[in-house]
């Protein structure tokens, strides 16, 4: 049968339910729709992140950073003095609306009392909750964190605003960045074992910059708290801290383009000429705008990036190579790119060629296109990285000059350096 030509780079059509019956019964257009369902479910996994704590904590500017808008962009959650959020608020990421934020109300308002305040806010349909504060956790928190518990949930708490902190403890003469670091953290573990947590943890995290302190501790701590397709769905709308973070979202792709390759080769199956490269494109938009959106490099998000960081729009645009970064993504853009490379051009003509041979024909154009799909794929996957990198590096670059903090370039450059000593 048909799926004994198809390679298998470390995968079985088993993986899907039914795939490889089908295959075997060359019922392919319910492969190719088993396939189909398969990876618009993979790639339409909600989430749904609670972001609480009391008034004046940092919760909305939190949810915007996390979403990676500033407070005054469009869609932001509004941001003051005084308490903003009086109401249960979902805001959907800007590039996942299946990613939902949801800031809510503090506890232990009049509106929203402390015993009841998980029932007031809906706690079932969230997947997890950070309890924010800026200065030190109250007894309501941890009673909301003992709730969630009960609930069998995961709460994480995380001290805000610690730019502000360390910006005040400058102007002491024996001031010491990691010294201060690890006095704000035992404080709040200190407190929040008093009022009746165990073992706590806190992430340290300034919302305006990410890439500083915990805020990528916490990140590992989700990515190993969540089941795994949520894990995935969390790491894509990551903001790109680190160069960690894109490898994570690279490998994660990698994982997932055996299948987008299947799919490929069930649409090769049909005896109709052109169809299979149709078929082809169609898969490849998905894919290849799903990879552009997760390393932030469609207009909206690298434009965002510009804003924030001060580096002219242009010159983010200047490091990038790929043809399909800051595009709009349509089958002809991605038949023009493909046909451009003369080995994919040559797998196409081959593919299509080979139709017209008895008894073996079909087999082996679905092996040409199983072939050119997942090649492809694998090469603008690595071009997209690529350029997410350089993008990175150019923004957190000016990042370094902005903050001309010594830590800042330790951390960024990934050297150890003793920030109590003077540097050049």
């Amino acid at each position: 049968t048909a799926t004994h030509f198809l390679p298998t780079y470390d995968s079985h059509p088993e993986e899907i339910p039914g795939v490889r019956e089908n295959l075997e019964n060359n019922d392919v257009a319910a492969a190719a729709a088993r396939i189909h369902e398969y990876l618009e479910r993979e790639n339409n996994i909600p989430l749904n992140i609670a972001i609480t704590g009391v008034a004046g904590s940092g919760k909305s500017t939190f949810v915007n950073a996390f979403r990676g808008l500033s407070n005054d962009d469009e869609g932001a959650a509004p941001t003051g003095v005084r308490e903003t959020t009086s109401e249960v608020t979902p805001y959907p990421h800007p590039n996942n609306p299946n990613v939902m934020l949801w800031d809510l109300p503090g506890i232990g308002t009049t509106k929203f009392p402390a015993k009841k305040y998980l029932k007031l806010v809906g706690f079932e349909k969230f997947d997890f909750f950070i309890i924010i504060s800026a200065t030190r956790f109250t007894e309501n928190d941890v009673k909301l964190a003992q709730e969630i518990q009960k609930m069998k949930k995961k709460f994480y708490f995380v001290r805000s605003k610690i730019d502000n902190d360390i910006q005040a403890e400058r102007r002491r003469r024996d001031f010491n960045e990691e010294e201060t670091l690890t006095e704000i953290r035992d404080d709040c573990v200190h407190r929040l074992r008093g009022l009746g947590i165990k073992s706590p943890q806190v992430f340290l995290v300034s919302s305006f910059e990410l890439h500083l302190y915990d805020f990528n501790l916490l990140q590992q701590n989700l990515d190993r708290d969540l089941p795994k397709n949520k894990r995935d769905t969390l790491l894509f709308v990551m903001p790109n801290i680190n160069p960690e973070i894109i490898i994570k979202k690279k490998k994660a792709f990698q994982s997932k383009i055996k299948y987008y390759a299947l799919g490929s080769a069930a649409g090769a199956a049909v005896p109709l000429p052109g169809l299979s490269i149709a078929v082809d494109l169609a898969l490849l938009v998905g894919a290849v705008t799903h990879y552009v959106f997760a390393f932030g490099l469609d207009v909206p998000s690298l434009k965002r990036l510009s804003a924030k960081t001060g580096v002219p729009y242009t010159a983010l645009r200047a490091v990038i190579i790929s043809p399909l970064a800051a595009a709009e993504i349509t089958k002809e853009l991605l038949f023009k790119v493909m046909t451009h490379v003369s080995s994919f051009a040559t797998l196409i003509v081959a593919e299509e060629a080979s139709r017209f041979i008895p008894f073996i024909g079909i087999p082996a154009a679905m092996v040409l296109s199983f072939t050119t799909t997942y090649k492809f794929l694998n090469v603008i996957l690595s071009e997209l990285a690529e350029d997410a990198e350089k993008v990175f590096e150019k923004a957190l670059g000016q990042l370094i000059v902005l903050n001309r903090a010594p830590q800042t370039t330790c951390i960024l450059l990934e050297i150890n350096c003793d920030t109590s000593k003077k540097h050049k």
